[in-house]
C-alpha cells in the first residue's frame, strides 16, 4: 500500500513508560540515563529477530548501541522492516565490508589541521565538539569515531580549534557537530558560542544535530535563551521518515524557531526507509508544517558496513523529480553525494536541459513539455564549457 500523509500521524504519549509521571518523562536527563543499551534490555521490550539478535552482539566492536525510550516509542514492535526499527536497532550486516567502503568515506581526517576541526572548503570549517549522541544511527558517517566503539580515542580540543579559527580570516562560517552538540551542558556550549561570536570573521554559525529528534526533551526553554543570545544560530536537523514527525518533535521544532533559529532539514536516502516517493513526500510536506525547510538529501556515504542501506542514485533522482512541479518549491531538497576521499557536496539533478545552441537553451518542464529560451548575445554556446547537461537517468 502506498504510503500516505494520512497515515503518518502526530504520534505522543509514552508508551510502554506510561506509568512514569510525565514531569520525569519530560527531564531529558531522565531519557539519557534510562537509554536502552544492551541487548538484554532490547529483548525485555521487543522480540528480536536473528538477525537483530546477531548484530547486537557484536555492535560495540563498530558502533553503541544506544536508544532513548522517547525515540523506542516510535518503533512498531510487531513489524522487523518498521522504518524506524532499521535506523537503530543492529543488524549482522553490519559486520560485513564491502568493496568501496572505508573507515574515513569523507577524508576528513586528511583535512583536519588539528584534532576536532575539518577545513575542507576553503571559506568553512567543520568543529567536533563531542564524540557522543543521545541514541546511535546504524549507518553513521562518522561511526568510527562516534561512541568510540571502535578504539578511536576522540578528544576534541576546543582551545586548539578555537585558536586556528581565530588565526584564518577566511573563515567566515563555522559547523558545529560531532557526535552531537546539544549534549553538551548548557554552560559549555555558551561558551563555546560566545567564543566564536567574539571572532569578527565569523559571519555564520551552525549546529547540526539530530538531538530534537532522538531527544526533544533537550530543546529547553533555557537552552532556547542560549540559541538566541548568540544568534543567529543556523540548524541543521536530521529526519529520515514520516514517522519521526511527531507532536514533541513538532513543539521542539516550535520552540527552536520562536528563538531565532533557522532550521533545515538534512535527510539520508536509506534503502527500504525512505527510497520512496509517497514516503518523502509525506516527510517534505511534514517538515515546512513543522517551521522545518527540507535541505539536503544525501546519497549515503560509503562507510564500512553500510551496504544493506546503500539505496540507488537513480532512485535519488526519481524522488527529486517527482517532487518538482509537484509540490512547492520549498519542499525539495538538494540531492546530493559527499564525493568519497573529500571532494566535498556534489549536487544531482533531473536533466531538464534537452538542448543548447548558438540561440537558445531548449528546457524540459516537470510535465516533460520542451520551451526555447532564447541567449543573450555573446552568450556561450552549446559547446562551450559548463554548458554539458546534469546527470540524467535516462
Amino acid at each position: 500500500m502506498p504510503y500516505t500523509e494520512d497515515r503518518a500521524v502526530w504520534a505522543e504519549g509514552q508508551g510502554l513508560w506510561q506509568h512514569l509521571p510525565a514531569d520525569t518523562w519530560r527531564d531529558w536527563t531522565w531519557q539519557l540515563k534510562n537509554r536502552i543499551t544492551t541487548t538484554k534490555q532490547l529483548e525485555q521490550l521487543m522480540e528480536l529477530t536473528p538477525d537483530e539478535r546477531a548484530g547486537c552482539e557484536h555492535a560495540n566492536q563498530k558502533l553503541a548501541l544506544a536508544i532513548t525510550p522517547y525515540f523506542f516509542n516510535l518503533i512498531d514492535r510487531r513489524d522487523p522492516d518498521c522504518p524506524i526499527r532499521k535506523q537503530v536497532i543492529p543488524r549482522a550486516a553490519e559486520q560485513v565490508v564491502s568493496d568501496g567502503e572505508m573507515l574515513d568515506s569523507l577524508g576528513e581526517d586528511e583535512h583536519s589541521p588539528v584534532s576536532g576541526l575539518v577545513h575542507r572548503y576553503p571559506d568553512r570549517v567543520l568543529f567536533l565538539v563531542t564524540d557522543r549522541c543521545a541514541a546511535y544511527c546504524r549507518y553513521c558517517t562518522r561511526s568510527r569515531l562516534v561512541s568510540n566503539a571502535q578504539d578511536y580515542n576522540f578528544h576534541p580540543e576546543y582551545e586548539e580549534g578555537l585558536r586556528y579559527i581565530a588565526a584564518h580570516p577566511e573563515i567566515r562560517d563555522v559547523l558545529l557537530s560531532g557526535g552531537d552538540p546539544l549534549l553538551l551542558s548548557d554552560a559549555k556550549l555558551e561558551h563555546l558560542l560566545a567564543r566564536l561570536r567574539a571572532i569578527p570573521h565569523v559571519e555564520f554559525i551552525r549546529i547540526g544535530s539530530r538531538i530534537p529528534v532522538f531527544l526533544p526533551q533537550r530543546i529547553t526553554p533555557e537552552l532556547c535563551a542560549i540559541l538566541r543570545r548568540h544568534g543567529p544560530v543556523w540548524m541543521s536537523i536530521h529526519v529520515n521518515h514520516p514517522r519521526e514527525c511527531t507532536a514533541d518533535l513538532r513543539a521542539a521544532c516550535e520552540r527552536l524557531a520562536f528563538a531565532g533559529v533557522p532550521l533545515g532539514n538534512q535527510s539520508v536516502l536509506l534503502r527500504g526507509i525512505n527510497d520512496d516517493v509517497d514516503v518523502m513526500k509525506a516527510l517534505v510536506h511534514r517538515l515546512l508544517r513543522m517551521r522545518v525547510r527540507p535541505y539536503y538529501l544525501y546519497q549515503m556515504d560509503l562507510i564500512t558496513g553500510g551496504a544493506h542501506f546503500k539505496a540507488s542514485v537513480r532512485k535519488g533522482i526519481e524522488i527529486i523529480q517527482a517532487l518538482r512541479g509537484h509540490t512547492t518549491g520549498y519542499a525539495v531538497p538538494q540531492f546530493v553525494i559527499d564525493a568519497p576521499g573529500g571532494g566535498g557536496k556534489v549536487p544531482l539533478n533531473p536533466d531538464y536541459v534537452e538542448s543548447v545552441d548558438d540561440d537558445a537553451i531548449v528546457l524540459r518542464n516537470y510535465e516533460g513539455r520542451l520551451y526555447r529560451y532564447p541567449l543573450a548575445a555573446g552568450e556561450p554556446a552549446a559547446a562551450a564549457p559548463g554548458w554539458e547537461p546534469a546527470f540524467v537517468d535516462r
